[in-house]
């Protein structure tokens, strides 16, 4: 059978957080997402035109929450300048300096979230980057 050729609709990355309301005043007054799906216990936020992130109660969802986070969340941005700045001012958990990487064409930073998710804001610095 070969695989359906249909244009996908939405990406979603789903995070697990013991505290479904701190991470949710997070993504909404700190990052300035849009709540785009509210299912209760999970609250799916739009980073962009078909990309998304949500937040789920790890109480109900089909991950648990852990404690080592191996994922990032990047957001690209058209001026990085403007957001380390936001950041600096609200003196995000974690930020970094604000770094160039020339092998992969970015300026960027990262801090986390209020359960320890890395989020990463960037621009880039060259076409095609």
């Amino acid at each position: 059978m070969p695989r359906p050729d249909t244009a996908n609709t939405l990406a979603i990355t789903f995070f697990y957080y013991r505290d479904l309301p701190r991470a949710m005043r997070f993504y909404e007054d700190v990052l300035g997402l849009p709540l785009a799906i509210d299912q209760g216990w999970c609250k799916i936020y739009r980073i962009c035109p078909g990309a998304h992130v949500g937040l789920v109660d790890e109480t109900k969802g089909m991950n648990k929450w852990q404690e080592k986070k191996p994922v990032q969340l990047c957001i690209r941005v058209p001026d990085v300048d403007a957001w380390y700045a936001y950041a600096q001012e609200a003196a995000l958990d974690g930020l970094s300096d604000l770094f160039v990487n020339d092998q992969i064409g970015i300026r960027a930073f990262v801090f986390n979230d209020p359960e320890g998710y890395q989020v990463e804001i960037q621009t880039a610095t060259r076409e095609g980057a």
